[in-house]
């Protein structure tokens, strides 16, 4: 996949060193010529130095054959910019960065596919740390409908040796709340359980529910037999 990164700053940078982790094809634009440098020599991306949101500049690095763009440039109007200019030149999948929410909906009419808040993205992700310390992550699908927890099973609880079918069963467990993942030890790989999964002490589970609902799902996973 070819992708398009305007705004070499940490965020940028931090995203294409990922991306080209993952094996993909990452070109960064911005206008500082250190930044650039870096991509090139450190992370293994191109870099083109000058203004994200350049006609000139977005067509040297190849915006018509990209496959996806993300605008994570230091302001929200330059952002919206380079959104419409890649909408434009017919990039099909186009995320944002956010600052301000004035700015959501007109990146969404502009043609971002996925509007990021950084700044509701970093807050939310400290109350939660704050609130469920025994949480190791938490995800946020439609704009915080659903939630995606990752949670220790500790010993001697209620949950511990008993199977994914008993527990979806239990009228205790939150209604609406779903195990989709299990890690029987950390060294071992993420599985999809099925019904007959029995969940050891000391594995990790992940678990969709709501956000009214993570309070109970944490008290009916730790509780006590």
């Amino acid at each position: 996949m070819y992708v398009l990164i305007g705004g070499a700053g940490l965020v940028g940078l931090s995203l294409a060193q990922k991306l080209v982790e993952l094996g993909h094809t990452v070109a960064v634009i911005d206008i500082d010529p250190i930044a650039c440098r870096y991509a090139r020599e450190q992370l293994g991306a191109m870099a083109f130095e000058g203004s994200a949101v350049s006609t000139e500049v977005l067509l040297e690095a190849g915006i018509r054959k990209a496959d996806s763009l993300a605008a994570v440039l230091r302001s929200d109007a330059l952002n919206l910019a380079m959104v419409t200019l890649a909408k434009h030149y017919g990039v099909t999948h186009i995320l944002s960065r956010m600052r301000h929410p004035d700015f959501a909906e007109p990146l969404r009419i502009a043609g971002a596919n996925h509007v990021i808040s950084t700044v509701e993205l970093s807050v939310s992700t400290m109350v939660n740390a704050i609130e469920y310390p025994q949480v190791e992550s938490m995800m946020h699908f439609e704009q915080g409908q659903i939630e995606v927890l990752k949670l220790s099973i500790p010993n001697n609880c209620y949950v511990a040796g008993r199977s994914v079918a008993e527990i979806a069963q239990d009228s205790r467990f939150p209604s609406g709340s779903l195990i989709i993942g299990y890690q029987p030890h950390p060294h071992e790989d993420l599985m999809i359980p099925n019904g007959s999964t029995i969940l050891e002490p000391h594995s990790t589970v992940l678990i969709v529910t709501k956000p009214g609902c993570l309070h109970q799902v944490i008290d009916f996973i730790e509780q006590k037999c």
